[in-house]
C-alpha cells in the first residue's frame, strides 16, 4: 500500500500490465508524460485504464528493440498511476503518469497480447526522525546537486525549492537521480 498526495491508500495488486519504456528510468514520485506507440504497449495502457489505472513501467535494456522479450527488460521498475490519457492523430497515445512505488518483476504471467507481470513491491525504509549524521549527508547531497545543476545550466527556482523541501533520504536520492541525466545503467542501479 502506498499513499497518494491526498494521503488516501492506493491498493496495488500483485499482477499488473507492463509497459516497457525506452531511454528513461521512472522513479517514485515522478510525474512524467510518455508517448506510447507500439500496439502491445497501447494495449497495456488500455488494460490498466479498464481496471485501476495502475501499470508497471520497466526500462528496456536496448532502446532500439521494437519487440522486447522479458530478457530485454530490466527486472526492477516503478508502479505508476496513469493520470491522463490522450489519443493522438497518428494513433499513438500520450499518457501522464505518476510514479508510486518501486517493484521487482517476480514472473511474467502473460506475454501476449500484452505483458502481465506478478510483482513484489520494494519496501523502502521509512525514516522517522533523521539523525544529525543523515541530515548532514542530505544537506551535502543537496548542495552538490545544486552545483552540478548550475554547472549544467539546469538550475531553476522550482528545482531549488523542491530540493530544499525534501526531508526523506530515499526520496532525495530518487529526485537527484532523476535530474542528473544519468545513463540507463546508472539510473537502474539507483
Amino acid at each position: 500500500m502506498v499513499f497518494s498526495a491526498e494521503k488516501d491508500p492506493i491498493e496495488i495488486p500483485n499482477v499488473l500490465p507492463l509497459l516497457p519504456v525506452r531511454d528513461i528510468v521512472v522513479y517514485s514520485y515522478m510525474f512524467l508524460p510518455l508517448f506510447v506507440g507500439r500496439e502491445s504497449s497501447i494495449m497495456a495502457v488500455d488494460e490498466a485504464m479498464k481496471k485501476n489505472r495502475l501499470i508497471l513501467l520497466a526500462t528496456q535494456k536496448n532502446p532500439a528493440e521494437d519487440n522486447p522479450t522479458p530478457n530485454d527488460i530490466y527486472p526492477v521498475g516503478t508502479v505508476a498511476m496513469i493520470m491522463r490519457k490522450l489519443k493522438l492523430p497518428d494513433n499513438r497515445i500520450k499518457i501522464l503518469i505518476q510514479g508510486l512505488v518501486k517493484a521487482r518483476i517476480k514472473k511474467y504471467t502473460q506475454e501476449s497480447p500484452v505483458y502481465m507481470v506478478e510483482i513484489e513491491k520494494m519496501i523502502e525504509p521509512v525514516f522517522g526522525d533523521v539523525s544529525v549524521e543523515i541530515e548532514a549527508l542530505m544537506r551535502n547531497v543537496k548542495e552538490q546537486c545544486e552545483k552540478i545543476l548550475s554547472l549544467k545550466g539546469l538550475i531553476s527556482s522550482e528545482i531549488l525549492e523542491i530540493l530544499e523541501n525534501v526531508n526523506d533520504p530515499g526520496r532525495l536520492a530518487d529526485l537527484v537521480a532523476s535530474n542528473l541525466k544519468l545513463n540507463i545503467e546508472e539510473s537502474q542501479r539507483v
